[in-house]
C-alpha cells in the first residue's frame, strides 16, 4: 500500500519530465529537418560557358532607300507619238530608244540641208581653185565659205532635233509604268515614264553629333527591312555631311548598298546599323545576370562530379549591353559555368543538377 502511494505521488513528476523532453524534441526537430532539406534539395538549372566573343559596338538609325540614279523621262518637243519601244518595268540599257515622236518633217529638213551643204561645198571648192589661178576675188571665196558654214550649222541643229525626237534611256535601269500611248499627242515636259538605277541603293540617315569622331568614309553598315526579316543588306558609308544641323544637333550620313538582286526598292524604310568597333571580350547572356539594388550577381557551378555540384553566388562588374548580351568586366573567368536558367530558385551553396552538360555546350560552341 505504501508503494502504491509512492508511485502515485511521483506520477506528476514523470508527466512533467516527459512533457519537457517532448517539448525539446519538438523545438529542435523543425530546424534539423529544415537543415536536412536545405542540403538535400537539388535545383535543376541550365548553364553556359563564359567565353571570349566578338562584341560589336554599333549605332542604330532609320533611313529611306533611294535609287542610285532616278529620273522622269519627258519630251523636249510637242508632237505625236509614232512608236513605243518599252513595257512597264522593263530593264533597259543606256541609249535604248524608248519612244519615237513623229519625225517626218525633220527627216525631210535634214535631207534638204545635206543636199544644200554638198552643193555649197562643191561651189566653195571651185571658187578656191579659181582663186589659186587668180580668176576670182578673195571676197567671193569668203562669202561662199561663210554660206557653207551657215548651212553646216543648220544641218547640225536639224540633226540634233531629229535625234531628240527619239527619246532614249540616259542610263541603265528599270522603267516604271508607261504613262503614254501610241498615237497620243504629248506636250513639252509631259512624263512618259520613270527610270531608276537600282543596282545601287543610297540611304540617308542622321546620327547624334556626339558620334562624329567615330564615323568615317568606308565604314560598314547593315540594313534591315520588314519585307526581308532574315536577310541583311551590307554596304558602307559613302559621304558625310560637312555641317551639323543646328536645330536637331544631328549629322547627316549617306550609305551605299549594292543591290544586284534588285530586292531593295526606293522608298523602303531601312533600319541601319553602323558598325563602329569590334572587340573580343568576356560576355554573358542577360538571363544569367541577377540585379540586386546597384549590384549584379551570377551563380557559378562548382564541382566536376554531377552528383556533388553546387551553385556559388559571385558579384560581377558589367559594362556595355547589346540585345540579350552583357559585357563582363570583372568577377568571372573564361570557361566558368554560369547559370542561365533557374537562378532565381538558387541560394548560395545550393546543390544543382545541370540539364545541359558540358559536352553539349562544347558541341553548341563548335556549331556557332
Amino acid at each position: 500500500m505504501p508503494n502504491n502511494n509512492s508511485i502515485m505521488s511521483r506520477l506528476p513528476l514523470f508527466l512533467i519530465l516527459f512533457f519537457l523532453v517532448g517539448l525539446v524534441i519538438y523545438l529542435q526537430w523543425p530546424k534539423a529537418e529544415q537543415k536536412e532539406r536545405k542540403f538535400q534539395r537539388i535545383v535543376s538549372v541550365k548553364v553556359t560557358t563564359v567565353k571570349l566573343s566578338d562584341f560589336k559596338d554599333s549605332i542604330e538609325a532609320i533611313g529611306t532607300a533611294r535609287a542610285n540614279e532616278q529620273v522622269f523621262i519627258t519630251s523636249k518637243y510637242s508632237d505625236l507619238i509614232e512608236q513605243v519601244f518599252f513595257n512597264d518595268g522593263q530593264l533597259v540599257k543606256q541609249g535604248d530608244v524608248l519612244v519615237r515622236l513623229n519625225n517626218q518633217e525633220e527627216l525631210a529638213k535634214v535631207s534638204e540641208l545635206e543636199a544644200n551643204l554638198s552643193e555649197s561645198m562643191a561651189q566653195l571648192k571651185r571658187f578656191q581653185e579659181l582663186l589659186s589661178s587668180k580668176a576670182t576675188s578673195k571676197s567671193l571665196v569668203d562669202q561662199q565659205e561663210a554660206k557653207t558654214k551657215a548651212i553646216a550649222a543648220q544641218l547640225k541643229s536639224a540633226r540634233t532635233k531629229l535625234n531628240d525626237l527619239s527619246i532614249k534611256a540616259p542610263f541603265d535601269g528599270v522603267l516604271g509604268f508607261r504613262e503614254v500611248s501610241l498615237g497620243a499627242y504629248i506636250n513639252t515636259g509631259d512624263v512618259i515614264t520613270s527610270l531608276d538605277d537600282l543596282s545601287l541603293i543610297k540611304v540617308d540617315f542622321t546620327l547624334p553629333e556626339r558620334f562624329l569622331p567615330t564615323i568615317k568614309l568606308g565604314q560598314p553598315v547593315t540594313a534591315l527591312n520588314t519585307a526581308y526579316k532574315n536577310q541583311q543588306f551590307v554596304g558602307q558609308i559613302s559621304s558625310i555631311d560637312t555641317r551639323i544641323n543646328p536645330v536637331t544637333r544631328t549629322l547627316k550620313v549617306r550609305a551605299e548598298i549594292p543591290n544586284e538582286s534588285l530586292a531593295l526598292r526606293p522608298g523602303m524604310l531601312l533600319n541601319i546599323e553602323v558598325l563602329r568597333k569590334v572587340e573580343t571580350l568576356l560576355q554573358l547572356p542577360e538571363s544569367a545576370i541577377i540585379p540586386i539594388e546597384n549590384k549584379h550577381f551570377v551563380f557559378i557551378i562548382n564541382g566536376e562530379n554531377p552528383q556533388e555540384q553546387t551553385a556559388i553566388r559571385k558579384s560581377i562588374s558589367i559594362g556595355r549591353r547589346l540585345p540579350g548580351i552583357v559585357e563582363v568586366l570583372d568577377g568571372v573567368n573564361t570557361n566558368d559555368l554560369v547559370v542561365t536558367e533557374g537562378a532565381l530558385k538558387l541560394r548560395d551553396g545550393a546543390k544543382v543538377k545541370v540539364l545541359n552538360p558540358l559536352d553539349n555546350l562544347n558541341e553548341e560552341n563548335q556549331e556557332e
